[in-house]
């Protein structure tokens, strides 16, 4: 069984890259709708919406930058409730995927998730979603129930949501 700090060795030795990760203002809410749409998802999330979420006081969210970049190319919504959080949303620009930026978001989220006192961080992610799972597995997120028809498809079907759990202390 792995230990609950693995997910903070795995920050600590991850690899550095030409990227950057931080917080997110009201400037991004744009950029975040439209890699929220290149996310697969069955309803979008327009700027009024997530400029809504970036600014709610129980909500973290972070992105990830390359180079110089003002915009992101990657970012994650997450709510804090009491000692626990759920990650609403992560979202890597397709062109920029398989290069370690989903490693480096969560990572960071992650630390900066425990940093404002969670000690249980939850998700939902889509059954088929394998890369989604591996990522979420390297953190130590483990399987804890699923929702059969949870998510609604672009093609009007519905699929099952996997509902993961991190313990961060």
């Amino acid at each position: 069984m792995a230990s609950t700090m693995d997910w903070l060795r795995k920050l600590l030795h991850s690899q550095t890259g030409p990227h950057r990760t931080g917080p997110l203002d009201a400037r991004h809410a744009a950029r975040v709708s439209a890699l929220h749409r290149q996310g697969g998802f069955a309803r979008f999330w327009d700027p009024a919406e997530c400029a809504g979420l970036i600014a709610d006081a129980a909500v973290e969210s972070d992105g990830v930058f390359c180079g110089d970049a003002r915009e992101p190319e990657g970012f994650v919504l997450s709510r804090l409730a009491a000692d626990e959080a759920e990650i609403l949303c992560i979202v890597v620009s397709p062109a920029r995927r398989q290069g370690g930026l989903g490693r480096a978001l969560l990572a960071s989220h992650l630390a900066r998730l425990a940093a404002h006192g969670a000690a249980t961080v939850f998700l939902e992610v889509e059954e088929g979603n394998q890369p989604a799972q591996r990522l979420y597995r390297y953190f130590g997120f483990v399987e804890v129930a699923r929702r059969k028809g949870y998510y609604p498809k672009p093609d009007g079907s519905r699929a099952t949501a996997i509902v993961m759990r991190l313990e961060l202390a």
